[in-house]
């Protein structure tokens, strides 16, 4: 069945900020149809690029009963524990994903890049073997959200979903994963549905697709990171939220 929920922006707070300094969002989404049922939005932070093992869920937030119409509130959560990163991957690139449930069933995964680097020129040349955590700055890049979809039973009545094939367990290029935005940039071969594109509804792994950029990166690669926003006019107007934890 088609979502019931839209994401309609993830905006980042205090970015940049220090490596110490909690996480801060302000996400705005839609309710088509009232949800009886809380959301359950989860922060992880991407530990290590060679193991799912270092991932760490900074925080969650339930909320809802959600009635229809549009809702916003802010997610904060705390910095990740650093004695639960490897050394070698404390300085450098790093990913942050938002979750999303509804009744246990993950229905959304967003990712953006982090850079974690030193301010300081001098630790920058010849940063310590040790890490420095106090000297050391955040930047959640906000050019390149990565979004992937998964269909979901919203309701008893809604069919089971199909089970997901031998492909979905396969490492995804990043650019096999849909953008928050399509601007009708398709490939060459893709001839048709300028103005459309579907929901992406095959589920792909996006933590293991950003384990190996990850991995890339450390060996020299470039960046990127990224927010975007996904915009959805809706029939209600805004309607403040709070979250509970």
């Amino acid at each position: 069945m088609a979502s019931r929920v839209n994401i309609v922006q993830v905006q980042i707070l205090d970015n940049p900020a220090m490596f110490v300094d909690k996480f801060k969002m302000e996400i705005t989404f839609e309710v088509f149809e009232h949800l009886p049922h809380d959301l359950e939005w989860e922060l992880v932070y991407v530990g290590s690029g060679t193991s799912r093992d270092f991932d760490q869920v900074l925080d969650s937030a339930l909320v809802g009963p959600i009635p229809e119409g549009r809702h916003k509130f802010v997610f904060d959560a705390e910095h990740p524990d650093i004695s639960k990163i490897p050394v070698e991957d404390i300085v450098g690139v790093s990913v942050l994903l938002l979750r999303c449930k509804y009744n246990d069933q993950e229905f959304i995964n967003m990712g953006w890049f982090v850079a974690n680097e030193y301010t300081d020129e001098e630790l920058k040349e010849n940063p310590p073997a040790k890490p420095l955590i106090e000297k050391l700055s955040r930047k959640i890049e906000t050019e390149d959200l990565r979004v992937t979809t998964f269909p979901i039973r919203w309701t008893d009545e809604d069919p089971v979903a199909e089970p997901v094939d031998e492909e979905a367990n396969k490492v995804f290029d990043e650019d096999d994963l849909m953008p928050l935005h399509d601007d009708g940039q398709d490939d060459d071969e893709e001839e048709e549905d300028d103005d459309e594109t579907g929901p992406n509804t095959e589920e792909v792994d996006l933590n293991e697709s950003f384990n190996e950029r990850m991995a890339n990166a450390h060996d020299g690669t470039e960046q990127k990171n990224g927010e975007e926003s996904m915009e959805h006019d809706g029939a209600s107007g805004d309607v403040e939220m709070g979250d509970k934890h």
